[in-house]
């Protein structure tokens, strides 16, 4: 029988032509378009991306299938308990964008305190006359604490850049383990939230979106951070509590914030738009060539394997 693979993209790079056509039919049709819901009765994989939310409706509508996959690491958007009541399997991309990630949240971080987008804009605007003694002043990192929830992958590969900035990382002791955390190269303490609240200068967000950190950073929690400090998302919108940070941004508690990703994206708090102190990109943690090609390779791989298990 066919299997039949219906995708809401064809990705980036060969790979998913490739899983088409050793397991026929390959179907792309975009996200909930009425030829993707009519395809779901025959679909055995589906594959979609970060931004799709598949529902337990959707499962009920797709009775064959067989394998969900989502070209992302996090999986907050699919069902996963339903998936493992129906036995379907689900296939991530974690591994493959850890350097992209961590690189772009550098790049938030060093945007933010060099003041980046505000001195292109002063030379695009014509209105730049030269160099002067306090233009566009921004904030050094050499010897100041780095906060940082997560300790995976993404958070260690973010711990050694900002280490090599001369910065002093933490990590945040979500799960209680206490100890340290060897980011090869260097060693960093694991802190509870009460104590690396108050001593990270920038906070640097690479957790999943799970009950225990939806809504984690929220007022209270952002008001034990010092004064001027900066925070960086490049995780998951829903983390951080997006209204209290920009209240604090206004009043000059926050230093300054950076986001790849949003609650509710790709709808964005219109406030965000009008903060201060802020960079805002369009989720590009993962978006470089070489990231992208990657994770669509790992992708297909799993989906071969849900679909040809190598043992029967």
């Amino acid at each position: 029988m066919s299997i039949r693979i219906l995708a809401t993209s064809s990705l980036v790079g060969p790979a998913l032509a490739e899983l088409g056509a050793r397991f026929p039919e390959l179907r792309i049709a975009a996200f909930r378009s009425p030829e993707w819901q009519a395809a779901l009765p025959s679909a055995e994989a589906l594959v979609v991306v970060v931004s799709e939310p598949i529902t337990e409706a959707d499962l009920d509508a797709a009775p064959k299938l067989r394998a969900l996959g989502t070209c992302s690491v996090g999986m907050n958007h699919l069902p996963l308990q339903a998936c493992q009541a129906r036995g379907i399997a689900v296939v991530n991309t974690p591994g493959v964008l850890t350097d992209a990630t961590a690189d772009l949240a550098l790049a938030l971080l060093l945007a933010l305190t060099r003041r980046v987008a505000e001195g292109e804009a002063l030379v695009r605007s014509g209105a730049w006359v030269g160099w002067a003694p306090d233009q566009l002043l921004g904030r050094g990192l050499v010897g100041k604490a780095c906060g940082i929830f997560g300790s995976g992958p993404i958070g260690q590969a973010f711990a050694k850049r900002v280490w090599a900035l001369g910065m002093t990382p933490f990590f945040w002791d979500r799960e209680g383990l206490g100890g340290v955390v060897d980011f090869e190269a260097g060693r960093a303490p694991r802190l509870p939230l009460a104590d690396l609240l108050p001593r990270s200068a920038v906070l640097s967000l690479h957790c999943p979106l799970t009950d225990q950190t939806r809504g984690l950073l929220d007022r209270a929690a952002l008001a034990q951070l010092p004064v001027g400090a900066i925070i960086i998302n490049t995780a998951r919108g829903g983390i951080l509590d997006e209204d209290a940070a920009i209240d604090l941004l206004a009043a000059g508690q926050l230093g300054g914030v950076g986001l790849d990703v949003y609650a509710g994206e790709p709808r964005v708090n219109p406030r965000w738009l009008q903060a201060p102190r802020t960079v805002l990109l369009p989720h590009l943690g993962s978006a470089t060539l070489e990231t992208r090609e990657a994770m669509t390779r790992l992708l297909c791989d799993g989906l071969t394997v849900a679909l040809d298990p190598p043992f029967k």
